[in-house]
């Protein structure tokens, strides 16, 4: 029975109507009705009608859109009309109802679930009944009903009332997570039992649903549920019910992304299902390829289960290989995809791109050694086949895997290239083109090898294949040589210049433009590599450049112009400004011209101009200071763009957005949020190109950095939307005080005014930032600004202000220690870390260099004043410097180091903190630890006084043992040997009051040399070398000359000594042969060629 009045109905259902009308008029008039008349001033009686509509209107469809009015206004926010105008509440509609009217409407809503027959208006009537339970569940109350009314929908004897009540729980999880086990168990249990297979499937993402928002420990109560679901699957497949059979595949990627470890048991069992489901040509493509994206699902989740199972590498790859020959289909001659232009055609729903993607997703998972021995089982014969596309896909394939197999396939690179190349002149287009696609992903994935040994090979195969006739064969064979150029030396690419150059010119007169446009591309990575090289093409290349860009050309020629201006600013840079001479200037013109035209918002010369603009100004220097002004309009507009943020609440919109490409949807609390992210991007890049601006004009940039700094920087400091402008505001503030430290001095006002401005908010972000990675930046942002500042650049209140958010960005490192910890626990032997927690361990450890550098920073110029405040995260550093994980201990041995460093005597005061941490640290395993340790030793012998000389002349044994380990001069280890060295001969120079028998420590010493590696470290061990070699009477170097003078050519001719220490060792070297009376000739007879020469350059 209504409780509205018929007037009330009445105007309701012409409402509805005028929404749903064709007519923009009369549907946005009855949008501004909705609003005006009835959300604002009587939601109670709008939401009680849509309920009553929903009941009792005739029309299927009307009743179908009372439910998604409904939903949509029952989730809008507004004030809560009890809260008051001190304490104003913001509020969902629904909840802001009186609690009498919110349980009339969802009784109804319950009804109204309860008596649908229609399905369609049961499915809207379920979504809407699942937003109020949201609503009801995110509030913390309690809707007792509805739990009785779906369990009782579970049980009707109609199938559709029973797969709603799943419908709902799909949407709503929590209506039943605090039910027990047993209870949850069986309603579910019964739903995967039940006799119609839609309500089998609803049980089943219901399940799925349920199960991901439950703890990980509660997880494991419904592991042996899974026998039931997987039950359901076979009488699918029998009925060739694709539709059917993809849902169901779909829940159990969820679950296997969730628990992998369920499907344990009946691992083996559902790889087998599984690939006779990707075999059955006779279902739907999606059905096969979510079939194989399960089993890739379980590679990237669980590989060790995968690696365990004695069928799922060779039967993954043979599916795969399989489903990449499904490929050109109807078009055996590639007229079709010959004829195409467009290059970008999404055909990532096809059988061979799924195909490929597992191949690269296992390769990465699962590692070469388990990968390769199937897939090579297939290559070779595939690559032989008379079929093209077996020959497609095996290139395809080496194109997927060699990223994931990188270590094992690095050294056989020469016969993966035997099967590669000769596809370069395979008679099918397709498979030369795949040819290209292997080599320009070998290209990058084996960047160094490839270029410097196989050159000689890869480029001669390669730089043909753009005489081919076929335009696409053509443009790809240009685009894989751009990986190749991009990671070759310039001495790799010079033989090859004159050939590659001509090829490339060829193409610049192809009649397609997408090829004209490959070909600027490449020629701009081959000006970049080539640098200098490129100098004798300048002249052929740059009037044709000049050309492009003088032409007026229509709207479909804006992408080659663009190409066309990235191409002449690269080879800019790679020329330089001398060799340009007056084309520099003609070139920035050019630009200018172009910009005042390029006004379009789709026009793509608008974001080339950018990046084009930023590479003339480190061309031209100063000099590109006239044209700033015109460059830094559009600059700045772009930086300071904000964020373009949506709340989409219509099906149909929301249909739309999602195919756009340069949104993101955001789901929050039944709503949907879209986001902009090409404005994100275009904003992102700005602000990066602000850097580079402030770092090359430094002080002439100054009048830009007040705005900069207030409008752009600060404010993208916490741009909470895109990640990536948070980071490039990060690198930007100190920049920006850098311009103005440059222009008025390092003591001026006006920087000391900016910083103050400045570094309340830079502090702040240290404590609001949620992500790690970011944070890291953030950390690095202070210290850089810190560093640009100097000394006395912080109160005692921005130092206090520091060490507190440090204090909680440890304490919340400790809580994820501590979860990884547990995590490991359930961890079976055998089993990998995920990526996921990879990726966040190496996030924690770049945080917590960034903060050691960040300490460092502020001891270096605030000194003693720093104490008081980093006192109170001594607890911290004690229990990380005893801590058993690596980097942990050397966050602590760093920062002691700081304290000795930079507060000298007064670092006594600490000792008790200290001493052990470098005690265990010279001799820990972990070699950056070792060095970070023996480092601390030298710099207490250094600055930390008297007090702390018995320590070093106790530390010497260690520091001796340090030098000696057996992999002390090895790669990983020399930097921490060499930096003992240089800590014991400043032991022996700033700190031997309590060396007993200096002497013999000298002696003992030259034999740590020679310092070849580390820079630091070098001027130290040899400044003291020259001291001993000085006084002339000293006995251990007299007795060791022949050594040391060796000693001394190894660290000249490695270049770790520079300037005045150079200048210096060299004079003490030659007092060495003189006192000595050493044979120089007999001593660099035993000398190369080369080094022969050095010496001779040096001593004359």
């Amino acid at each position: 029975m209504s409780v509205l009045p018929a007037d009330v109905h009445s105007a309701l259902n012409q409402l509805l109507h005028g929404l749903q009308s064709p007519d923009n008029v009369i549907r946005t008039q009855a949008e501004e009705t909705l609003n005006s008349q009835w959300v604002q001033p009587r939601p109670d009686v709008l939401l009680m009608g849509l309920v009553e509509h929903l009941q009792a209107a005739e029309d299927p469809a009307t009743r179908a859109f009372a439910a998604v009015i409904f939903r949509r206004v029952s989730n809008r926010t507004r004030r809560d009309p009890t809260s008051t105008d001190a304490s104003p509440i913001t509020r969902e509609l629904f909840m802001t109802l009186a609690p009498p009217e919110r349980d009339a409407i969802r009784s109804k809503l319950l009804l109204a679930l309860t008596s649908e027959g229609t399905a369609n208006v049961r499915n809207k009537t379920s979504d809407a009944v699942s937003e109020i339970a949201r609503q009801f569940v995110d509030e913390g109350e309690q809707w007792p009903e509805l739990l009785q009314a779906l369990l009782a929908c579970s049980q009707a004897a109609d199938p559709d009332q029973r797969e709603a009540a799943f419908r709902i729980f799909s949407s709503t999880p929590s209506i039943i997570e605090t039910q027990h086990e047993e209870f949850v168990s069986a309603a579910f249990v019964k739903g995967f039992k039940d006799s119609d297979a839609s309500v089998q499937l609803a049980a089943v993402e219901a399940f799925s649903s349920f199960f991901r928002s439950i703890m990980r420990k509660a997880q494991t109560k419904y592991y042996p549920l899974l026998p039931d679901i997987l039950n359901i699957l076979p009488p699918l497949k029998e009925s060739q019910d694709s539709d059917a059979l993809t849902r169901a595949f779909i829940s159990l990627i969820e679950l296997a992304e969730a628990a992998p470890k369920m499907f344990k048991p009946l691992f083996n069992n559902l790889v087998t299902f599984s690939v006779q489901v990707i075999q059955d040509k006779e279902l739907g493509d999606n059905t096969r390829q979510n079939a194989l994206e399960l089993m890739a699902t379980f590679a990237e989740h669980s590989p060790a289960l995968c690696k365990k199972d004695p069928s799922f590498t060779n039967e993954m790859v043979t599916q795969c290989l399989s489903l990449m020959t499904d490929v050109g289909i109807d078009d055996d001659d590639a007229a079709e995809w010959n004829a195409s232009e467009d290059l970008d055609l999404d055909d990532s729903e096809q059988n061979h791109i799924a195909g490929e993607q597992a191949m690269d997703r296992l390769a990465n998972k699962l590692g070469g050694q388990a990968l390769l021995p199937p897939t090579f089982n297939w290559l070779p014969r595939m690559m032989t086949s008379s079929a093209w596309r077996d020959r497609h896909a095996a290139l395809m394939a080496i194109s997927a895997i060699s990223e994931g197999c990188r270590d094992l396939m690095i050294g056989e690179l020469d016969k993966v290239l035997d099967l590669v190349l000769p596809a370069l002149r395979d008679p099918h287009p397709r498979v030369r083109w795949a040819g290209c696609n292997a080599l320009g992903q070998m290209s990058t994935d084996f960047a160094g090898p490839m270029q410097e040994k196989y050159a000689q090979v890869v480029l001669p195969a390669i730089i043909p294949v753009l005489e081919s006739a076929e335009p696409r064969v053509q443009a790809h064979a240009a685009a894989a040589l751009v990986n190749f150029c991009e990671e070759a030396e310039k001495a790799v690419l010079e033989p090859f210049l004159d050939t590659l150059l001509q090829h490339l010119l060829l193409l610049l007169q192809s009649p397609k433009r997408f090829v004209q446009e490959q070909a600027l591309s490449t020629i701009a990575t081959v000006a970049d590599s080539a640098e200098s090289a490129f100098g004798r093409y300048y002249d052929t290349l740059m009037p044709l450049l000049f050309n492009v860009l003088r032409e007026e050309q229509s709207k479909e020629y804006r992408l080659l112009r663009a190409k066309a201006m990235e191409c002449a600013t690269l080879i800019a840079l790679a020329v330089g400004k001398e060799r340009m001479g007056g084309d520099a200037i003609t070139l920035v013109q050019l630009l200018g011209a172009i910009q005042q035209h390029a006004t379009d918002p789709d026009d793509p010369q608008t974001s080339y101009l950018l990046h084009c603009w930023g590479r003339m100004c480190r061309v031209l220097g100063q000099d590109f200071m006239p044209y700033l002004p015109d460059v830094m309009a559009p600059l700045l507009a772009m930086a300071g763009a904000k964020a373009d943020i949506q709340l989409l609440d219509d099906d149909d919109q929301i249909a739309t957005v999602e195919q756009d490409e340069s949104w993101e949807l955001v789901p929050l609390k039944g709503k949907v949020i879209g986001i902009r992210t090409s404005v994100l991007e275009d904003k992102h890049m700005a602000i990066e190109l602000i850097v580079i601006y402030a770092q090359v004009l430094q002080g002439s940039f100054e009048p830009y950095v007040n705005d900069i700094m207030e409008n752009i920087a600060i404010q993208g400091l916490s741009f909470f939307f895109h990640d990536p402008v948070r980071v490039a505001s990060a690198k930007c503030v100190p920049q920006l005080l850098n311009s103005v430290k440059k222009a008025h001095g390092p003591e001026s006002p006006q920087l000391r005014q900016l910083w103050e401005n400045t570094v309340i908010k830079v502090l702040e972000v240290l404590t609001t930032e949620p992500a790690i990675d970011t944070l890291a930046e953030m950390y690095g942002c202070f210290y850089e600004c810190v560093d640009v500042v100097g000394k006395n650049s912080l109160t005692p209140a921005h130092m206090t202000t520091f060490v507190e958010s440090a204090k909680n960005v440890l304490e919340e490192f400790q809580v994820r220690v501590r979860e990884r910890d547990e995590d490991a626990k359930d961890r079976e032997e055998g089993e990998e870390e995920s990526e996921d927690i990879l990726f966040a361990i190496e996030d924690d450890q770049t945080l917590l260099s960034d903060m050691n550098k960040a300490f460092h920073t502020v001891f270096k110029n605030m000194g003693q004043a720093f104490l008081p405040a980093w006192e109170t995260l001594l607890p911290f550093c004690d229990a990380f410097a005893a801590n058993a994980e690596a980097t942990q201990r050397q966050w602590a041995i760093c920062i002691f180091d700081d304290v000795l460093e930079f507060c000298g005597p007064q670092s006594w005061k600490y000792q008790g903190h200290i001493v052990k941490p470098l005690v265990d640290g010279m001799r820990d395993d972990v070699a950056a630890n070792r060095q970070a340790a023996v480092y601390g030793v030298g710099v207490a012998a250094r600055f930390g006084g008297e007090a702390w000389a018995e320590f070093c002349a106790a530390s010497l044994p260690v520091l001796f043992e340090a030098t000696r380990r057996s992999n002390a001069r090895e790669d990983d280890d020399v930097y921490a040997t060499e930096n003992a060295c240089a800590t014991i001969a400043k032991i022996l120079h700033y700190s031997n009051s309590k060396v007993g028998n200096v002497g013999e420590v000298v002696t003992a010493w030259i034999d740590t040399l020679p310092v070849e590696n580390d820079e630091e470290a070098a001027p130290y061990a040899y400044s003291f070398l020259a001291q001993l070699i000085d006084d002339r009477r000293n006995q251990s170097v007299l007795s060791q000359a022949a050594k040391c003078f060796t000693f001394i050519v190894q660290a000249l001719e490695a270049e770790t000594l520079q300037g005045q220490t150079a200048t210096r060792i060299v004079g003490a070297a030659k007092v060495l042969v003189q006192s000595a009376g050493l044979d120089a000739n007999a001593l660099l007879s035993g000398m190369s060629v080369e080094t022969q020469g050095l010496v001779r350059s040096f001593f004359g």
